[in-house]
């Protein structure tokens, strides 16, 4: 008995040293998880645009150097930023700009003289091509056309579609492609190579507004109305256009890309549109980011992207000439934009052509230019409008003209003859 009762107070002392020592063990500070696995605190501005993916900020790599601090700070005022809110996501110093990423910043080293970017763009300047015959003086310049929305069954959605006591509808798209086939045999006549964006009234993307509902809820989670409306807006306007960039950048690789658009003012009651007595022109060139926009990492790659790729100047260029030209044959004046308006920079050397950020100057990444002539609910150009294409002149209006399309077609050809007339 002896034996045995030493025996269990051995295994409880032993039992009693094991509890101590396992108490112990628990009460010690745990050992840190390696750096390595840690995620990365993010550093701001992680939002993304509707239906964006996250940007490969390597892409600027090709920059480096290319650009010097004095140019670059000059065009991220005057025209990339409408505001301030840049200096939220871009430190400049003498060597360098350091730019707030979600992961981390991305530094972008300065030139002491502005670099050669060939290397990183597809497209070339007007003055990088060699000279022209003189009956063909677009000889080698590749252009893309994209005819602005989409028209047909679309264009009621779309709310670029016009009827005006129970006339035949205009619709925007049909229009612009209607003018996308003139502007492109005249080009090509004249040496060019045409490329269309769009060459019917169907959709590139294979996205429709239903694929799309899920996350426009999440939007509006009480108002399933408010909801439908978005994601139909996000089909037509954001999976439309990102699948038309990644035509022009993947395939087409044009030297500049021509947004046809007409332009339109309030209307009111789609029942009753309301027609006015004016009509004018603008041209859209890159830039005027607002400063929310500038919140979203994408768009803020897309400034950098399109900044340094150097596409400004050519694209104020063509722009300025078709502005001179649509002033040659049309009355109307210029356009400008509220002084009130956070998303627009005055390009002071050109009459009527504004810096705007849109999702299709923004993601192509050659030279775009917006053409924004006419009105639709415009009294002097509805009527011609709604008279359609023809040839030669008719009496529209109370007046002999010449069909608007034809007439918008010569001055946007005539527009790119100036250009590169002058450049190369």
């Amino acid at each position: 008995m002896a034996d045995c009762s030493d025996h269990n107070k051995l295994i409880k002392l032993l039992l009693l040293a094991a509890i101590a020592v396992a108490a112990f063990w628990w009460g010690m500070p745990k050992k840190p998880a390696p750096e390595e696995a840690t995620p990365p605190k993010p550093l701001g501005g992680t939002d993304l645009s509707v239906l964006a993916e996250a940007p490969d900020w390597s892409r600027l790599d090709a920059f480096q150097k290319s650009i010097t601090r004095s140019e670059f700070e000059e065009l991220l005022r005057s025209i990339y930023t409408a505001r301030n809110g840049w200096k939220q996501w871009i430190a400049i110093d003498d060597e360098k700009a350091t730019i707030i990423t979600h992961e981390a910043a991305y530094e972008l080293k300065f030139a002491k003289t502005r670099g050669d970017t060939a290397k990183a763009r597809y497209w070339r300047y007007a003055h990088e091509f060699g000279p022209a015959p003189v009956a063909r003086p677009l000889h080698g310049v590749h252009v893309a056309l994209d005819p602005g929305h989409l028209g047909g069954r679309w264009a009621k959605m779309e709310a670029r579609w016009l009827v005006v006591d129970g006339n035949p509808p205009i619709c925007e798209g049909d229009m612009t492609l209607l003018v996308a086939g003139l502007i492109k045999e005249r080009l090509e006549g004249l040496g060019a190579t045409v490329s269309l964006v769009r060459r019917d009234t169907e959709p590139l993307t294979r996205v429709r507004a239903e694929d799309l509902m899920e996350m426009a809820r999440e939007e509006h989670p009480a108002d399933e109305a408010a909801a439908a409306r978005l994601a139909r807006r996000w089909f037509y306007r954001t999976a439309e256009i990102r699948a038309r960039a990644s035509l022009v950048n993947q395939q087409i690789k044009p030297d500049l890309v021509l947004a046809l658009h007409f332009n339109a003012e309030a209307w009111g009651d789609p029942e009753n549109p309301r027609l006015l007595d004016h009509s004018h022109v603008h041209m859209l060139v890159h830039g005027g980011y607002g400063d929310d926009e500038l919140s979203l990492e994408d768009q803020r790659h897309s400034l950098l992207l399109k900044l340094l790729g150097g596409g400004h100047a050519e694209e104020v260029s063509i722009a300025k000439a078709m502005m001179e030209v649509f002033h040659e044959v049309t009355p109307h004046p210029a356009f400008n934009y509220s002084a009130e308006n956070q998303y627009v920079c005055d390009v002071p050397e050109a009459d009527g052509v504004w810096a705007r950020n849109l999702l299709a100057n923004r993601l192509y990444d050659c030279p775009v230019v917006y053409l924004e002539p006419y009105l639709m609910n415009s009294k002097l150009d509805y009527p011609r409008m709604l008279a359609g294409d023809y040839e030669g002149l008719r009496e529209v209006g109370g007046k002999r003209q010449i069909s608007i399309f034809r007439e918008y077609a010569e001055a946007a050809v005539a527009g790119l003859v100036r250009h590169y007339g002058s450049q190369r």
